[in-house]
């Protein structure tokens, strides 16, 4: 399964569609199940009350018992709203092979638009950007909705420059209940300037997961001599030798990463490093990881 889920084999697969079908089958039926709740009624856990919940959900008999205020939740009840805001600036449109950063973050949430949807009953949206909003796509489980995330995801293609700050604002003006939000990104920004634009997100009770993407050659470059690097996003160009490559870029873009990693974890975020050789279960299983820790 690991080599059928290899994204040079997915890049193949002609529609979204049919590629998240098969990455989120394949993955679900292996031996890392999703932890599906399903709509039924039958009584699953106890949650501690929070300012705004439905008062009839909660446990009056446990209260009178323990003076603390819980309410029920059902296996019907504990769906969630999913909002993936994907990063389409230039620099995601670079790659050393065949596959670009974009492609591999659209396999990325099409199959956790396929997983939430389809499998969970999750209501899931989407938000496009660079240094604009490009589009968006409000969190639903009506008719249709996969398809219209698919249409997104295909349209979806790199211009302009980053801005993390647009699209978190954005969010928040249509955030009307606590979920999930999946940034899928490849964080060319000081890690300190990432983690304090995306932080608010968890004042309001959500579970934050950063999806890393990067490219094989962007974290272990290989040259055979001198070579101009280009920046995508300022077309800045500065001209490096194998011998920078090996021990200061190497240095340099490993500090980025663990301080990306350490940094939004003590901020109460998820991160997740994904290069885009790996196998796409990487990134499903680490997503139903943290849905199972929630739940």
């Amino acid at each position: 399964m690991q080599r059928f889920l290899d994204p040079e084999i997915l890049a193949g697969i002609s529609s979204l569609d049919l590629l998240a079908k098969t990455v989120v089958d394949g993955f679900v039926a292996g031996p890392h199940r999703s932890p599906d709740f399903g709509f039924s009624q039958e009584f699953a856990e106890y949650r501690a009350y929070t300012p705004g919940d439905d008062l009839r959900h909660v446990d009056w008999n446990l209260f009178a018992r323990t003076d603390r205020c819980y309410l029920k939740r059902y296996r019907g009840e504990t769906n969630s709203q999913i909002t993936v805001l994907l990063d389409a600036s230039n620099s995601m449109q670079y790659a050393s092979g065949s596959l670009k950063k974009m492609d591999y973050a659209r396999f990325i949430a099409a199959s956790i638009f396929y997983l939430a949807i389809h499998n969970q009953r999750d209501a899931a949206g989407l938000i496009v950007f660079d240094d604009e909003v490009r589009e968006t796509i409000r969190p639903s489980t009506r008719p249709g909705q996969l398809a219209r995330l698919f249409a997104g995801l295909e349209h979806a293609e790199p211009r302009a420059r980053t801005d993390f700050a647009k699209p978190l604002r954005h969010f928040q003006n249509f955030l009307h209940r606590r979920g999930i939000a999946i940034m899928i990104s490849d964080f060319y920004e000081e890690p300190e300037i990432v983690v304090r634009t995306i932080a608010p997100l968890r004042f309001r009770g959500n579970e934050v997961v950063l999806f890393h993407i990067l490219d094989p050659q962007e974290i272990r470059p290989v040259m055979k001599g001198s070579a101009m690097l280009v920046d995508l996003e300022t077309d800045r160009r500065i001209e490096v030798i194998p011998a920078y490559a090996k021990t200061t870029y190497r240095a340099k873009i490993d500090a980025h990463i663990e301080q990306l990693r350490t940094q939004a974890r003590a901020a109460g975020m998820d991160y997740q490093l994904l290069v885009t050789n790996q196998p796409l279960d990487t990134a499903l299983r680490e997503y139903l990881t943290l849905r199972q820790e929630r739940d």
